[in-house]
């Protein structure tokens, strides 16, 4: 293929907005602003879960207050009840011992599940501060995920700037580029990332291979609108006076 050097020379410049375009998608898929967005979001979850967690503990002990109330109340009016009838002087010898018997259980009954309401009150205390704690700590993250996804899309905007500059100079470069050249160019590109290289000081720009007497002879030897290609990775290789031949 003959194609004249001063078009060849474009290659380079073809190159090297790909190479830019190539880190800039590379940057795109390991922004850093992204993955502190899914570190940060991976804690929200966690600490969400864990506030609810927390949450279903309150549920129950609350279940658990709520019955031992009622437990409670049912156990003092059992107990009124039994008071005022024995304060009547209407029961009998016999019922008035079944009385006494009975308003001494329930006394013992109302103290012991007074202090197992008292103990699950504390459970429920120290339960609530605990869900105190985790509400602030998500509300900590989900401020600092919203301040992350902001610097990420800051970093994506600036990426798509940059982006669409260098695209648009990649099609002004590309018009100059004769499509039989240009073909060659990008199956070189799709096989191996890089298309077109310098050849300087004996070395191949592309793969950074230092090519043999013999093949740097074979390539000196050939006129200079010939496109060469590498002998090494087979990108096609722009010859200029930094090329040592």
């Amino acid at each position: 293929m003959n194609v004249e050097p001063q078009v060849q020379s474009k290659l380079l410049e073809l190159a090297g907005v790909d190479a830019e375009l190539s880190r800039i998608g590379h940057r795109r898929k390991t922004l850093p602003e992204q993955q502190e967005v899914d570190t940060l979001d991976a804690e929200r979850v966690t600490r969400k879960d864990a506030a609810v967690a927390v949450e279903i503990v309150l549920d129950d002990l609350d279940r658990d207050i709520r019955k031992l109330e009622s437990e409670v109340d049912a156990v003092r009016q059992r107990e009124d009840r039994d008071r005022k009838l024995l304060e009547s002087g209407t029961v009998g010898a016999k019922q008035l011992t079944e009385l006494e018997h009975e308003l001494g259980s329930l006394v013992r009954r109302q103290s012991l599940l007074e202090d197992e309401l008292l103990e699950v009150m504390e459970r429920r205390e120290a339960s609530q501060a605990d869900h105190e704690h985790a509400g602030a700590q998500l509300s900590q993250i989900e401020d600092e995920l919203i301040d992350a996804r902001r610097r990420r899309d800051d970093a994506l905007a600036d990426l798509d700037s940059t982006e669409q500059a260098r695209s648009a100079d990649r099609a002004r470069l590309a018009e100059g580029v004769p499509e039989d050249l240009s073909a060659v160019y990008e199956r070189q590109r799709a096989s191996n990332g890089i298309g077109a290289a310098l050849l300087q000081a004996r070395r191949c720009g592309a793969c950074r291979i230092e090519l043999d007497r013999g093949e740097i002879a074979r390539i000196a030897g050939t006129a200079p609108e010939v496109v060469v290609r590498c002998s090494e990775c087979g990108a096609i290789l722009v010859r200029t006076k930094e090329s040592g031949l």
